[in-house]
């Protein structure tokens, strides 16, 4: 389903967001002047919503620049999956919005991470390096930007994998991610440094403190709690309590 952008779904963002943070560069501690604000968002659409034919968007497109929502659900099946984008959001170190429901949320990111991350991550990882090494056939050169955030996105994964905690910041590496998105580090080297990162991820995985798999029975309790106290009119400061 494509994103939805008209007012209901925009209405949807406003009125019932749970969660919101800043993504991207700003969160990575990759910023320049020049970095815009991505924002991302989760919603919790009401329940009675979903008791009609037309079902709530499971996600949303704005309403301003650079922001995208996901409804609870959606959001939730995904981190379930391991999809890093979703993962990471999970992490953010800047939080604009939160409310009860988003708190509890916030609590349950470890029940979410799991070895799957690995291949999830992996393989987000060997799409994105097809398509550099596709501009660098085509133009001579790759993008230098997304080869910046690709040798982050390896850090990330192997980190997690060696510590099981996922941390966004990128720390002491900013000034040397930060000449490969100017171009100042030549390609083969930063091709090299992606391998090594791969193999540092391969290595950590048997080994690690991740467990097998996600804690789906919790993820689907809270998700539970929060549909019901919707249906109930309990608002977000108070839902999903401990019931």
């Amino acid at each position: 389903m494509s994103a939805a952008t008209g007012q209901s779904g925009h209405s949807l963002v406003a009125e019932h967001t749970v969660y919101a943070c800043v993504m991207g560069s700003r969160a990575f501690g990759l910023a320049t002047a020049s970095s815009d604000t991505d924002r991302r968002g989760v919603f919790l659409a009401p329940t009675r919503l979903f008791w009609g034919f037309e079902k709530p968007p499971t996600h949303v497109e704005g309403p301003r620049e650079e922001e995208f929502s996901w409804e609870l659900e959606r959001f939730c099946q995904l981190a379930l999956r391991a999809n890093p984008t979703v993962l990471e959001c999970l992490h953010s170190p800047l939080v604009e919005r939160l409310d009860g429901t988003g708190r509890e949320l916030l609590a349950l990111r470890e029940a979410f991470l799991s070895r799957q991350v690995h291949r999830t991550f992996a393989g987000y990882a060997t799409g994105q390096l097809k398509q550099l090494r596709a501009d660098l056939r085509r133009h001579g050169a790759p993008r230098w930007k997304p080869a910046m955030h690709l040798l982050r996105l390896l850090a990330c994964s192997r980190d997690l994998l060696r510590t099981g905690a996922l941390t966004l910041d990128v720390g002491g590496d900013r000034e040397e991610l930060l000449a490969v998105r100017r171009g100042e580090v030549a390609w083969d080297v930063v091709e090299r440094r992606m391998a090594r990162l791969s193999e540092e991820a391969e290595a950590a995985v048997s080994g690690s403190p991740l467990p097998a798999e996600p804690d789906g029975a919790r993820v689907a309790d809270f998700l539970f709690r929060a549909r019901r106290a919707s249906a109930l009119g309990q608002g977000g400061s108070s839902a999903p309590g401990a019931a």
